[in-house]
């Protein structure tokens, strides 16, 4: 089992947040990270005062930017098989999951805007 050609779907789908699809020989797979999770790898430490949520173009440019993270993480889980992802082959990633992994995300150019919605409590 290895996950190959992960990509980011830039398509209008109906999922709110973070959808990837990949291929393990002739089979695809797909891959979630919910807009929740996403926001809570940005910033673990926000708690209940959660500025702004992602939008999804934002968690699609963090998904192209951070993808070989991200592939580590998804082909780490899909790995195990069916016994420990119950969904197999869709790959839910879980906040879990990322935490295990200790992978860091790249923010980019929305880390000043970032910044700044922490540091003056306004949206970005």
């Amino acid at each position: 089992m290895r996950l190959e050609q992960l990509a980011v779907d830039d398509s209008p789908h109906s999922r709110d947040g973070l959808v990837l699809h990949g291929y393990d020989g002739s089979s695809e797979v797909t891959a979630f990270i919910s807009r929740l999770v996403m926001d809570d790898w940005i910033d673990p430490t926000q708690g209940e005062q959660k500025r702004r949520s992602l939008f999804r173009q934002e968690y699609n440019m963090l998904g192209k930017l951070n993808l070989s993270v991200i592939e580590r993480i998804v082909s780490l889980k899909y790995q195990r098989g069916a016994a420990f992802n119950r969904q197999h082959p869709f790959v839910d990633v879980l906040l879990s999951d990322i935490t295990d992994s200790g992978e860091l995300l790249d923010l980019g150019d929305l880390a000043p805007r970032l910044e700044a919605a922490t540091t003056y409590g306004r949206d970005y």
